[in-house]
């Protein structure tokens, strides 16, 4: 058995859980924020068996899609400065050993 904790951001976890709840993988879900530009996450919960792994991975990996969008870039002396494109959202995975998974 094992864990999967995928930190997804905000714009696309409604399409990744539906995928997941459509294939028959159950989940909970974390809300969360972080990263450079504090945006909304969430991080997503699902106990899967070793044989299916590879497909829940493939789901969170089809429907989480990284972007650009430009920010302002910080500057020391207060003026305005030009604005610097970063990579946001697709998502961020870890897998665990799980050795027990309970539903009551």
């Amino acid at each position: 058995m094992k864990l999967i904790l995928a930190i997804i951001n905000l714009d696309d976890v409604a399409g990744v859980i539906k995928h997941l709840t459509k294939s028959g993988f159950s989940s909970t879900k974390l809300t969360s924020s972080g990263g450079l530009l504090k945006e909304g996450n969430v991080t997503i919960m699902t106990g899967v068996s070793e044989d299916r792994l590879e497909e829940a991975l493939a789901l969170i990996n089809k429907y989480s899609h990284s972007r650009t969008r430009l920010v302002p870039t910080p500057s020391l002396d207060g003026l305005d400065s030009p604005e610097t494109e970063v990579t946001v959202g697709g998502a961020t995975v870890f897998v665990l050993d799980c050795e027990q998974f309970l539903r009551f």
